[in-house]
C-alpha cells in the first residue's frame, strides 16, 4: 500500500561552494533511499576529490528518518557532521545525504567559525533542490472530444494534473489527484459532464513538486 503523506526530499545531486579565510568547502547533496545509496555517494564524492582533507557528512534514510548518520570525518568533534545534520532535519527533508569535503586554506577557523561554514553550505547546495513527494490516485476517463474543454478548464482551476491524453475515436486520458480528494473531485467532474464518461481506477503514484528555498 502507497505511503499517503508527502514529504520533502533531494530532486536531484546538486552542490554548492563556500569560501570563508582561504578554506573552501564544497557540498554536495542527493536523494539516498538506503544507507548503502548513502555510503555510495559519500565514496563518490570522496573520489572526486582526492586531494581534500576532509569530507564530513549527515544523512537520513527512512520515512520518519529512522536512520540517522554524521561524521566530523578529522574536524574537531561536533563541528562539522552535526551541523550538517541540522541543516537536513531544519529542512524536514527525508532521505538526502549531504557531504562537505573542505580543501584547508591555512587559517583556522576556530569552533564557531567551522560549525557557521558546514551549517552554510549545506543550506547553499539544498535551495532550489527540494521537491515534495506528494502521493496521488490516478483515474482513467474516457469522454467523448466535446467534453475536453471543460474537464481541462476544471483540472486548470482546481491545480489537477492531466497526466496524458490519447486521441483516438473518443478522448483517454489520466487524471492526477490527492489521495484524500479524489471521490469529490471525480463526483464534481460527473456533474459538469452531465453523467457522462467512463471512469476506471488506474493504481497510484507520486508526483515532484518543486519547493522554494
Amino acid at each position: 500500500m502507497i505511503n499517503i503523506e508527502s514529504y520533502l526530499t533531494i530532486a536531484k545531486e546538486n552542490s554548492a561552494e563556500l569560501t570563508v579565510k582561504k578554506s573552501t568547502f564544497v557540498c554536495n547533496v542527493a536523494r539516498t533511499t538506503t544507507e548503502q545509496d548513502a555510503q555510495m555517494f559519500i565514496e563518490k564524492i570522496k573520489g572526486l576529490h582526492p586531494k581534500a582533507r576532509h569530507h564530513c557528512f549527515a544523512y537520513l534514510i527512512g520515512s520518519k528518518n529512522d536512520i540517522q548518520r554524521q561524521s566530523d570525518n578529522g574536524e574537531p568533534s561536533g563541528t562539522a557532521g552535526v551541523p550538517i545534520l541540522d541543516v537536513l532535519l531544519k529542512k524536514n527533508v527525508r532521505n538526502t545525504t549531504a557531504v562537505v569535503t573542505r580543501y584547508f586554506g591555512g587559517i583556522k577557523l576556530g569552533t564557531g567559525g567551522l560549525i557557521r561554514a558546514y551549517g552554510q553550505v549545506t543550506t547553499l547546495a539544498l535551495n532550489n533542490a527540494i521537491v515534495l513527494i506528494k502521493p496521488q490516485n490516478v483515474t482513467k476517463i474516457t469522454i467523448d472530444y466535446a467534453q475536453l474543454g471543460r474537464l481541462q478548464n476544471f483540472a486548470a482551476e482546481n491545480q489537477l494534473v492531466i497526466e496524458s491524453i490519447s486521441y483516438q475515436e473518443n478522448i483517454q486520458l489520466y487524471l492526477l489527484t490527492n489521495l484524500t480528494e479524489t471521490s469529490a473531485n471525480l463526483a464534481k467532474i460527473r456533474d459538469l459532464l452531465n453523467g457522462k464518461g467512463i471512469f476506471k481506477p488506474s493504481g497510484t503514484k507520486y508526483i515532484e513538486i518543486p519547493q522554494d528555498k
